[in-house]
């Protein structure tokens, strides 16, 4: 048994576990705050329900790019004779949570206003409040597929901030 790929194994389980439910956490509780300002969510508000279903997987699927590129740097750390130290660790997990918050916002943002701009005359906000069903469920299909659309990108783009050390070209030498 590799006791080191072992241990990063176990060191990435806790941190996609750990950081999952942090981040589902927190997003629930703005979703809340943002929908439910004033009143009392109900029991039977499925609309707001499907929607923040749709919101969790959107974030899913974007973490799940990110948390390899976690990985790979704490791998550094362990492989590269320590090149990576663990305030780096932290600074580049940092970095790529950052970046993928922002993309999710951005893909939140761009997925209203798509919607907005198909539906003229529509507050997907206000209906999602009234529990309209059809309109959570177009919104929550946009999300998720301009989420998958673009996670691709958002991993190539996290996979270029990780700092791999430089490998020399024997060919132009």
């Amino acid at each position: 048994m590799n006791n080191t790929l072992f241990t990063l194994a176990i060191i990435q389980i806790i941190i996609s576990i750990i950081l999952a439910v942090c981040i589902l956490f927190v997003s629930h509780k703005i979703l809340i705050k943002l929908f439910f300002k004033e009143q009392e969510i109900k029991n039977d508000h499925l609309a707001f329900t499907i929607f923040s279903c749709g919101i969790f997987i959107s974030i899913g699927i974007i973490l799940g790019e990110i948390i390899p590129s976690i990985s790979n740097i704490i791998r550094l750390s362990f492989t590269q004779n320590n090149i990576v130290s663990f305030t780096d660790i932290i600074s580049y997990s940092g970095i790529y949570l950052f970046t993928g918050f922002i993309f999710a916002l951005l893909i939140n943002l761009a997925t209203f206003l798509l919607f907005s701009a198909l539906t003229k005359g529509i507050n997907e906000f206000k209906e999602i409040k009234q529990n309209n069903l059809s309109v959570a469920l177009l919104v929550v299909s946009t999300l998720i597929s301009i989420t998958l659309i673009v996670k691709d990108s958002i991993s190539s783009l996290i996979e270029s901030l990780i700092p791999y050390q430089e490998t020399l070209n024997f060919l132009t030498k």
